[in-house]
């Protein structure tokens, strides 16, 4: 999959501000240009995070799925409330 373009960049940016409720100390460039560095990095590191799921996982689960289960180990490991 590749990369978000520009117009889906700015979505997620401009959705992410209007649903974050703690307050941001940086710029918005500079939070866009995180976005934006994490997409990079998802696109560079996309086979390795898929070889690492095992088999059958690896062949019989969707994209979506897998996604779905990424976004809930990242939700679990560093969203929680402390």
């Amino acid at each position: 999959m590749a990369t978000l373009s520009e117009q889906d960049r700015f979505d997620v940016w401009a959705q992410w501000m209007r649903e974050n409720a703690e307050a941001i100390p940086i710029t918005k460039s500079a939070l866009r240009a995180a976005l934006d560095a994490l997409d990079d990095f998802m696109q560079a590191n996309e086979t390795a995070m898929n070889s690492a799921i095992p088999q059958p996982a690896r062949n019989q689960l969707s994209v979506s799925q897998k996604a779905a289960l990424l976004s809930a180990v990242i939700a679990r490991r560093y969203m929680r409330a402390v």
